[in-house]
């Protein structure tokens, strides 16, 4: 499967990010061949089951430019690169606490040329500074989340949504959302991505 799965559902992209999701494929099987951050039985479906699935957040959401967005526990990249490309005028701090994957981060996004992606080796809670959005993909719980990056969520709003976070994840999360104490609206994936792949796939986003 190609990037032509991405054009399906945003066939608006000018030649630059088509050119830069082209790229992936070949990025991701060098890297993933060296340093093991895509399983195996994943890195054929890449475009379908990373990819898009990370540009379900910039269906839930577009960001301005000059936007500041966080991906916490980022792995290979995802949702963070496919967002950078998407989102050239925004900011993205990718970070993860395993080395070797932000290596590979630092290295396809660098092949990439995304001047507004800055790959950090660090545990997302440790991290200074502001940010208008927090995204992650599977990283863990709402409430152990929330604990580690609510108070690095500046308030006001720099997208189509106000400032907060956005989360994909699959399965049944109803005891997750109520844990979480917060105001969570639920996008099904399905509805942006009509393929069996996203039918049990969310993005939860908690408004600021």
């Amino acid at each position: 499967m190609d990037a032509e799965i991405i054009y399906r559902y945003f066939p608006d992209l000018d030649r630059d990010k088509k050119e830069r999701f082209e790229a992936l494929g070949e990025l991701y099987a060098l890297w993933n061949s060296r340093i093991n951050v895509i399983s195996r039985k994943d890195a054929d479906q890449l475009y379908m089951r990373h990819v898009l699935h990370s540009l379900a957040v910039a269906r839930a959401c577009t960001f301005a430019d000059g936007a500041r967005i966080l991906d916490v526990g980022t792995g290979g990249g995802f949702p963070g690169i496919p967002l950078a490309i998407m989102f050239p005028q925004a900011g993205f701090t990718l970070a993860d606490s395993i080395g070797k994957k932000i290596k590979v981060v630092r290295e396809v996004s660098g092949a990439l040329g995304l001047g507004n992606v800055e790959a950090v080796n660090a545990r997302a809670e440790s991290l200074p500074g502001k940010y208008d959005y927090v995204v992650s993909r599977a990283v863990t719980a709402l409430p152990t989340l929330t604990g580690w990056v609510w108070d690095k969520i500046a308030p006001g709003q720099a997208g189509t949504l106000p400032n907060g976070m956005i989360c994909l994840k699959g399965g049944d999360l109803e005891e997750e959302i109520r844990a979480a104490g917060k105001r969570v609206e639920v996008f099904d994936l399905y509805g942006f991505f009509p393929l069996e792949f996203f039918e049990t796939k969310k993005a939860l986003y908690l408004p600021r």
